[in-house]
């Protein structure tokens, strides 16, 4: 299990990694996707054993369908919230969660307001500024941009995240600094320097990270390494 983060006013962050978990190859072991391909059971195993580890209960946590969208809900309650892929509440009793194997898991609290935000930002999912959108959500519920903290977890990072040059040009068009140049010379996207970007133009000022790339990581997942593989899962709440 990663570090736990203080986000303030009683708030933590939190990414998990694979080990610990009861999945088996090549979802070993910690994983936490439904939608990775990977038995039921286990997950589900493996999401008890998560959140009792963080100390919170796993009936408290929301699960987001993610299709590399832009929409954002409203969790009113435990469980899954909907096909989005951000979520935001003000219930203090609910965990956000927020799956990847190589996107941009995007945890953000404005704790004054009591509102609590998780994003998956793909590539997509950057290029239409899911993060941007999950901000003006939690300010429709009460929070300020300016006291709105992020952290930003795991990502593949630009060095490694090669794509072809149209790819990269639709992603940059509105964030010119998605665009990168890999280890390789090639053209590459870096959606932690976009997101990043995208966050301090829409007025938020405290912005941390992860830092770890997933596909060097091998104690994370990473789907660019070794597809089919499992999830991690970051999570945010209120103590």
């Amino acid at each position: 299990m990663g570090n736990v983060i203080d986000l303030g006013h009683g708030v933590r962050a939190a990414v998990t990694e694979r080990d610990g978990g009861v999945s088996a190859p090549p979802f070993a072991s910690l994983n936490l996707g439904l939608g990775s391909g990977d038995e039921r059971a286990p997950v589900m195993e493996n999401r008890e054993r998560a959140a009792a580890r963080l100390g919170f209960s796993h009936e408290r946590v929301v699960w987001m369908n993610q299709v590399h969208s832009t929409d954002v809900l409203v969790a009113t309650g435990p469980g899954g919230v909907g096909t989005c892929d951000g979520v935001v509440t003000s219930r203090p009793d609910l965990v956000l969660a927020s799956l990847a194997a190589d996107c941009l898991p995007v945890l953000a609290a404005d704790g004054a307001a009591g509102v609590l935000g998780a994003a998956h930002s793909g590539r997509l999912g950057t290029a239409g500024g899911v993060a941007v959108r999950l901000v003006e959500a939690m300010v429709e519920q009460g929070a300020r941009p300016d006291r709105v903290r992020v952290h930003l977890g795991p990502t593949i990072c630009g060095k490694c995240y090669e794509v072809p040059p149209a790819l990269q040009a639709e992603t940059a068009r509105d964030t010119p600094e998605a665009a990168c140049s890999t280890r390789q010379g090639t053209t590459g996207v870096d959606m932690l320097a976009a997101v990043t970007a995208q966050l301090r133009r829409a007025g938020v000022t405290e912005i941390s990270s992860d830092g770890r790339c997933t596909l060097e990581s091998p104690e994370l997942f990473s789907h660019r390494r070794e597809a089919p593989t499992g999830r991690f899962a970051s999570f945010v709440w209120r103590t």
